[in-house]
C-alpha cells in the first residue's frame, strides 16, 4: 500500500507500460502544428543549453530514457541521421526523462557514441510540449520555431526519416 501512495511508482510503471510496447502508438488525430515552447535545460555537465541555441534550424526533440528499451533501440537511427542531415540544419536533442539524475545518462553515453545534444528534462520540460504520456515521444520543429511532427512510440528509421524529409522540403 506504500507504493501506490507514492505518485512516482504509478508514474514508473505507466512509463514502463508505455515504454514497453514495439509497435509506434502514433495518434490517430492528424497533428496539428503549433510553437514550439522556449527551454532552458542542463546538460550532463551542468552547462545550460537553450532553445534559442537552434534558432532557423529544423530541431527534432526526443524525449528518452536510459531505461526505455525502444528509445534505446531508436539511438543509432537518429545518431545516422544526425550525421546524414547536419550539413541541411538538422539537429537532434535528446531530453532525458531519467530521474536518478545526470550521473545515469553519462554512463550511458560513455558506452555510446550518441553524437547529439543531450540534456535533463526539468518536471515542467514535458508539459511545455504538450505532454509527454509515452517514452519515446518525439517532436520535429521546422525553421520557424513551429512543431510540424509530433510521434509517440517508436518506429524504424526509415518511417521516422521519411517525416522528417517531409518538413526538410
Amino acid at each position: 500500500m506504500t507504493y501506490l501512495r507514492s505518485g512516482g511508482f504509478l508514474l514508473a510503471v505507466f512509463f514502463l507500460a508505455a515504454c514497453a510496447k514495439k509497435e509506434p502508438a502514433i495518434a490517430k488525430v492528424p497533428f496539428a502544428p503549433i510553437a514550439a515552447p522556449a527551454w532552458q535545460l542542463k546538460d550532463v555537465a551542468g552547462k545550460i543549453v537553450s532553445s534559442e541555441q537552434f534558432k532557423d534550424k529544423v530541431v527534432v526533440v526526443d524525449f528518452w530514457a536510459t531505461w526505455c528499451v525502444p528509445c534505446r533501440e531508436e539511438i543509432p537511427g537518429y545518431i545516422e541521421l544526425q550525421k546524414k542531415y547536419a550539413k541541411d540544419g538538422v539537429v537532434f536533442i535528446g531530453i532525458s526523462m531519467d530521474q536518478q539524475g545526470p550521473e545515469v545518462v553519462k554512463e550511458f553515453l560513455q558506452k555510446t557514441s550518441v553524437n547529439y545534444q543531450i540534456v535533463m528534462s526539468e518536471e515542467s520540460t514535458g508539459a511545455a510540449f504538450g505532454g509527454v504520456e509515452v517514452l519515446p515521444t518525439t517532436f520535429i520543429i521546422d525553421r520557424t520555431g513551429t512543431i510540424r511532427d509530433r510521434k509517440e512510440g517508436a518506429e524504424p528509421t526509415a518511417d521516422f526519416e521519411r517525416r522528417l524529409l517531409a518538413v526538410l522540403k
